[in-house]
């Protein structure tokens, strides 16, 4: 059995205040026994996160990381620097990271590795836009986002990554695939990824991310290919955040 991973993106978004209401919410939440849950915050707020969330079930995430692990790239933060600050996991490839910022595969590979080289735990966003969606090649262009990273990979770094679905066209938007649509591509990820090692295919973490929220999360988190969501407008609510992770228990 996979254990669940509800991670919140809080994006260029929160406050210091969020940060202590969800410090005191999960500190006498009672959350499933089952279930790790991650905040991603942005960079700012990592050490304040740190301590607020020090009595609670929370581990934390970064949003991104530099590929060089020190050096003149000013304004850019390095896997290590993250590590210090307690942070466990990291987004790599996002798509808004993709689209705005231009991240080719070969630059979210270049991140990825350099997550796995600082002991963290990339989370691989993957997922297609309404107009490849409309012709028709979902599966497509996320097995060559997921295949780019695994192929480059060794066996043991395969293990390490949890990837994240992102229908682009459902991110921001309210539009949200059906957990059959969603299903769908989860499960064609897993029989790629079987391709490459049974035993992978059968470990590997997959996430939802496209406009999870407290009304859809247990039909979604029910499906048998789908083991967490990346939760983004969601999780800037403390409460409809706290109600997810329930759901996944």
């Amino acid at each position: 059995m996979r254990t669940p991973l509800i991670a919140g993106n809080w994006k260029m978004n929160g406050s210091a205040a969020l940060i202590e209401s969800f410090g005191k919410t999960f500190a006498s939440a009672a959350l499933p026994a089952n279930i790790d849950v991650v905040v991603i915050p942005p960079f700012p707020y990592l050490d304040a996160a740190r301590h607020a969330f020090s009595n609670t079930p929370l581990q934390l995430g970064a949003q991104t990381l530099n590929p060089h692990h020190s050096g003149a790239h000013t304004g850019e933060v390095s896997g290590s620097m993250l590590k210090e600050f307690g942070v466990a996991y990291v987004l790599v490839g996002h798509s808004e990271r993709r689209q705005l910022y231009r991240e080719s595969d070969e630059q979210v590979f270049d991140r990825l590795l350099a997550a796995l080289d600082t002991g963290l735990t990339p989370i691989l966003c993957v997922g297609e836009t309404l107009e490849e969606r409309d012709a028709g090649r979902t599966m497509d262009v996320v097995l060559r986002q997921v295949g780019y990273i695994m192929a480059r990979l060794a066996p043991e770094q395969r293990l390490q990554i949890v990837i994240a679905y992102e229908p682009v066209w459902a991110i921001g938007t309210g539009r949200t695939a059906t957990p059959e649509q969603a299903q769908e591509v989860m499960a064609g990820i897993r029989a790629y990824q079987a391709g490459f090692d049974a035993s992978l295919a059968e470990q590997l973490k997959l996430l939802y991310g496209g406009s999870m929220n407290a009304s859809n999360a247990a039909e979604l988190l029910a499906q048998p290919d789908i083991d967490g969501g990346l939760v983004g407008g969601a999780s800037l609510k403390t409460d409809d955040f706290y109600a997810i992770c329930q759901s996944a228990g």
